[in-house]
């Protein structure tokens, strides 16, 4: 093999472990600092704060005697309070043996039992505050799309395009359009236009009413391309217009939808248009298992492109409350589709194959990161709420056992008993080994 075919792809294993391990260290740098300040606030000290685990490369210590470090493998972190027998917790009997009683406050071991269950509970909340921050700095920094619906900037496409930047929409084939953000008013509104490629605009334009001639509201266009999908397998890009399926011509994305649903999985021929030049190119559809609205999944074929109009809609500024209102909004979403998604893989109503590991997550940090900084920091905040929720999981050796425990202490009025800690946290290791094994083989195995 000519070793400079491989360069393409040796650069691109470098940029998706460069943008795994960018992705991983700021979500595992929040997460350890939300421990570090609260149980600091707690009045407990800190004797390490290490991003990375092995060899130290870099090391400080503070006035308050804490030890920031990097380590050699960028594939974690932890905070070592005092008193901590290692990076997982566990007490050091004979450090804890020679202090005061001053001192032993300042343990995690030693500290009130609120103050410990606030400083194991501030890594996963330290988490949710980030995905809604960024999220509400994303909303912020694109926009919410302005009321009457108003054309921002065209889409190129290879169809009739009468519309201009600025237009107001006033009526679609002699309809009034509902608010764009009442999303079921908006698609049954778009359900009910004829399925024609052209369609009529009425539009406000320098004071005067027109008619004009444009596309089908949503045609067959990639707006996004899905990472790790069919679609970006065979090399769509965003902006892309599907003219064809093998053979077929189609105008508006949901022919596209019922094209792909109804393959079952056969090799389809598209025929995409890109800047002007017509390429055609061959896909197979993936099963995948979707949420519905109540919740549950169906199994359906997908190539893996988001839908878009043809013109990106003009935009204003919403207010700070508004983008954090939907921030939340949105860190909830993702909260409510992770734990129905697993609940149903628990259950079998959907394939395992769902579950990605630290392959998956890094093929798709790559191309999230490919698609742009915006798309990128989009990730970071999807992933740091995955990574909040899972660390409430009530399994010992997680944040949400170390909860457990707390909540068996303020019932019963001690603690579990060292032996039981012992082997709790054995157990809950060797699950979380054992899920970290199963979700790579998936990576390795599935489709």
């Amino acid at each position: 093999m000519d070793i400079v075919t491989l360069i393409p792809q040796f650069g691109g294993l470098i940029w998706t472990l460069l943008a795994f391990v960018v992705a991983l260290s700021v979500i595992v740098a929040v997460h350890e600092y939300g421990h570090y300040i609260v149980g600091r606030w707690s009045g407990i000290d800190a004797d390490v704060f290490s991003l990375g685990f092995g060899p130290v490369l870099f090391s400080r210590v503070d006035r308050r005697g804490t030890k920031w470090q990097f380590a050699l493998l960028p594939f974690g972190g932890y905070v070592k309070f005092k008193g901590d027998d290692n990076a997982s917790g566990g007490k050091d009997e004979a450090a804890m043996a020679g202090l005061s009683e001053a001192e032993r406050r300042r343990t995690m071991n030693g500290a009130p039992l609120w103050a410990r269950a606030a400083t194991v509970a501030a890594g996963p909340v330290f988490n949710f505050i980030m995905s809604i921050l960024i999220f509400s700095g994303i909303f912020l920094a694109r926009g919410v799309v302005s009321e009457p619906l108003t054309v921002g900037e065209l889409r190129p496409l290879p169809s009739v395009q009468e519309l201009e930047p600025g237009d107001v929409i006033a009526q679609i084939e002699g309809r009034a359009p509902p608010a764009f953000d009442d999303g079921v008013s908006f698609d049954s509104f778009l359900l009910n236009l004829p399925e024609q490629p052209v369609l009529d605009y009425t539009v406000q334009r320098n004071g005067a009413e027109q008619v004009v001639e444009g596309p089908y509201v949503y045609p067959p266009l990639a707006s996004q391309i899905i990472p790790l999908s069919a679609a970006d397998d065979a090399g769509m890009r965003a902006g892309d217009v599907i003219q064809s399926i093998d053979g077929d011509p189609i105008f508006a994305f949901d022919q596209l939808k019922q094209k792909v649903e109804s393959s079952e999985g056969a090799p389809l021929a598209l025929e995409v248009w890109r800047d002007g030049e017509v390429l055609n190119l061959t896909l197979e559809p993936r099963r995948t298992d979707e949420p519905q609205p109540d919740n549950s999944f169906r199994a359906v074929y997908r190539i893996g492109i988001a839908a878009g109009m043809f013109f990106e809609p003009a935009t204003e500024t919403p207010g700070v409350f508004e983008a954090l209102g939907g921030a939340v909004s949105q860190t909830g979403r993702i909260i409510e589709g992770s734990i129905s998604g697993l609940w149903h893989m628990v259950t079998g109503a959907i394939s395992t194959c769902n579950l990605s590991g630290p392959i998956g997550i890094a093929e798709t940090s790559g191309a999230m990161a490919s698609q742009g900084t915006s798309n990128f920091i989009w990730f970071i905040a999807v992933l740091s709420t995955a990574v909040g929720l899972l660390n409430l999981f009530p399994v010992p050796v997680l944040d949400g056992g170390h909860l457990c425990f707390f909540a068996y202490e303020a019932v019963s009025g001690r603690p579990p008993s060292d032996r039981a800690l012992k082997v709790l946290m054995s157990i809950g290791l060797t699950l979380v080994l054992g899920l970290m094994v199963f979700a790579l083989s998936n990576d390795i195995f599935c489709p």
